[in-house]
C-alpha cells in the first residue's frame, strides 16, 4: 500500500474516509449512500439549529441576566456554552461536504480553519465537562467558601489553561490538514508524512486525551460525589433532593458516555487496522463506511445535550425561562 495513499477525510474532527489502493475488490470511491448522506445532513442541521438555541439562551441567561454571575461552575458553564456554540457552527460546511459526497468546495485555507476550530472545541468541550465535574464535587464534598475574588480568579485559571490545552491537542490538525486530490476528489483531509504511523498515534491521543483520561476523572468524580451525599444520612425530608441530585448525575455521565463511545471504539478499532494489529476485512469497512459516520452524528449531539444537562435541567434556569416565554 502506498504510504501517499493513506489520508484521513476528517468530518467533524472525526470522520475519516480512508482509500487503500490495494484492494481492488472493493471500489472505495463510490461508497456514497445517498440516502446516508441524506440522513446526516438532516441530523447536522438539527444538531445546529438546537446546539444554537440551547447555548445561545446559556449565554443570555449568565451573562445578560447575570445569573450567578460569580459561580465557578457557570463560569465553567459559559465556557461550555462558548465552545459548543462554535462547534455547531462549523456543522453546516461538514453539511455541505456530506451531501457533496465529501469533496471539500472551501478551499485549503477554510479547510485548516473549520477542522482546526472543529477539533479544538471538541477537546475544549470534553475539557469543561471534566472541570466541572471536578468542581461540583469539590464545592459540595469540601464545602468550601472561598472569598469571591479567589473563586473568580480560580475559574479564570483554569479556563485559559483548558483552552491552552485544547490549543496544543489541535496542533498536529492545524499543521497536517490539507485539501488532497484523491482519485478525482478534493477532500479536506489529514496528511501526515510518516503515513499511517502518525496517523495511529494522532487518533490514539484523541482516544487518551479526548474520551478515556476525562471519562476516567469524570466517573471518579461523581461516584465520589455519589458516595458524599449518600454518607451525609441525608433525612427522609430530603430523600427528594438526593433522588433528583442522584438522577443529574447519571445522566451526564451516561450522555457523555453514550455520545462519544461507539465513536472512540471504532475509532481504537481503526488504529489496531493501522498498527496491523488487527486484518482491514470488509466487516471493518462496512462498519468504518456505513455505521461510523452515524456515530459521528451521535457524538455532536453532546453538543446540544450539554445545555439542557446542565442549565435548562436546573430549576433557576427554567424559571428564567418561564419568565421569558411569558414576557413574550
Amino acid at each position: 500500500m502506498d504510504e501517499d495513499n493513506d489520508s484521513t477525510c476528517l468530518n467533524n474532527s472525526l470522520v475519516d474516509v480512508e482509500y487503500f489502493s490495494e484492494l481492488e475488490d472493493i471500489d472505495v470511491t463510490a461508497d456514497g449512500n445517498p440516502i446516508l448522506r441524506v440522513l446526516i445532513c438532516l441530523v447536522y442541521s438539527a444538531v445546529c439549529a438546537a446546539g444554537l438555541m440551547g447555548n445561545l439562551l446559556v449565554l443570555f441567561f449568565i451573562r445578560v441576566k447575570h445569573q450567578r454571575r460569580k459561580s465557578r461552575v457557570n463560569f465553567f458553564v459559559l465556557n461550555l456554552a462558548v465552545t459548543d456554540l462554535q462547534f455547531v457552527l462549523t456543522l453546516p460546511f461538514w453539511a455541505v461536504d456530506t451531501a457533496l459526497d465529501f469533496s471539500w468546495p472551501f478551499g485549503d485555507a477554510m479547510c485548516k480553519i473549520i477542522l482546526s476550530v472543529t477539533v479544538m472545541n471538541m477537546y475544549a468541550s470534553v475539557f469543561f465537562l471534566t472541570a466541572m465535574s471536578v468542581t461540583r464535587y469539590c464545592s459540595v464534598a469540601s464545602a468550601l467558601k472561598d472569598r469571591t475574588g479567589h473563586k473568580a480568579c480560580s475559574a479564570k485559571l483554569t479556563s485559559a489553561i483548558i483552552w491552552t490545552l485544547a490549543t496544543l491537542a489541535t496542533m498536529p490538525t492545524s499543521i497536517f490538514s490539507t485539501v488532497s486530490n484523491v482519485t478525482g476528489e478534493k477532500l479536506c483531509l489529514l496528511k501526515f508524512p510518516g503515513g499511517q504511523y502518525w496517523l495511529a498515534v494522532y487518533h490514539i491521543q484523541k482516544i487518551l486525551v479526548g474520551f478515556v483520561i476525562p471519562m476516567s476523572i469524570v466517573s471518579i468524580s461523581y461516584i465520589m460525589l455519589l458516595r458524599f451525599i449518600r454518607n451525609r444520612s441525608m433525612k427522609t425530608a430530603n430523600s427528594k433532593r438526593r433522588s433528583q441530585v442522584t438522577k443529574s448525575i447519571t445522566m451526564v455521565v451516561l450522555s457523555f458516555f453514550l455520545c462519544w463511545m461507539p465513536n472512540q471504539a471504532i475509532t481504537l478499532w481503526s488504529v489496531l487496522v493501522k498498527l496491523n494489529v488487527a486484518n482491514w476485512d470488509k466487516a471493518y469497512y462496512i462498519v468504518h463506511t456505513y455505521v461510523f459516520p452515524l456515530t459521528v452524528c451521535l457524538a455532536h449531539t453532546n453538543s446540544c445535550l450539554n445545555p439542557i444537562i446542565y442549565c435548562l435541567m436546573r430549576k433557576e434556569f427554567r424559571n428564567k425561562l418561564k419568565s421569558l416565554i411569558q414576557r413574550e
